[in-house]
C-alpha cells in the first residue's frame, strides 16, 4: 500500500565536499523519519532547484557552505532565479537554514537571512551555524534541524 504525501519538504543544500555531503544526507535522513507519514522530501543542488520547486513545497530548508563570509554562488544562483518567480505566490513559506562555516557564518547568515526577510519566509528555527573544524556532530544537529522542520510542517504547527 501506498501512502499519498500531502505534505512536501524542499531541501536545496550545496554539497561540494564529503562532509557536507554527508549534512545534506543527514537532512534528507531527518524529514525521511519513519513517523512523518505525511511528507515527502525533496532534495536538489541549488544549481538544480528553481522556481518550480519553491512553489510546489510546503517548506524549504537551505544549506550551504560559507564562501568567503557569503553564501555559496550556487545557493545565491538559486535565489537569483527564484526569487521573483515566488515572492507573491509563497509568503509565509517555512524555512530553516544550515551554514558550514569554517569560521565565523555570521556574513553568510546575514546575506541568507536579507533575502528571506525579502521574500517574507518565516524562519522555523533560527539559523545553525556549523562552525570552526569538522565534527560528527554537525550532521546529527542538521539531521535534528531538518525532523524539527519537517514535523512541525506536517503537524501544522508552522
Amino acid at each position: 500500500m501506498t501512502s499519498e504525501f500531502k505534505k512536501q519538504l524542499l531541501i536545496v543544500a550545496h554539497a561540494p565536499s564529503a562532509n557536507t555531503r554527508l549534512l545534506r544526507d543527514a537532512a534528507f535522513q531527518g524529514a525521511s523519519h519513519p513517523d512523518l507519514e505525511q511528507m515527502h522530501c525533496v532534495v536538489k543542488a541549488p544549481l538544480e532547484a528553481g522556481p518550480d520547486d519553491v512553489l510546489a513545497c510546503d517548506a524549504i530548508l537551505l544549506g550551504t557552505t560559507e564562501n568567503l563570509g557569503y553564501m555559496s554562488g550556487a545557493l545565491k544562483d538559486f535565489f537569483d532565479r527564484s526569487y521573483y518567480p515566488v515572492i507573491e505566490k509563497k509568503q509565509g513559506l517555512p524555512c530553516a537554514l544550515y551554514i558550514r562555516a569554517g569560521h565565523d557564518g555570521t556574513g553568510t547568515q546575514r546575506a541568507v537571512e536579507s533575502i528571506v526577510t525579502g521574500l517574507r519566509w518565516r524562519w522555523v528555527q533560527p539559523p545553525l551555524i556549523l562552525r570552526g573544524e569538522w565534527q560528527p556532530s554537525f550532521a546529527d544537529q542538521v539531521e535534528e534541524l531538518s525532523m524539527t522542520l519537517a514535523f512541525s510542517v506536517e503537524s501544522g504547527i508552522v
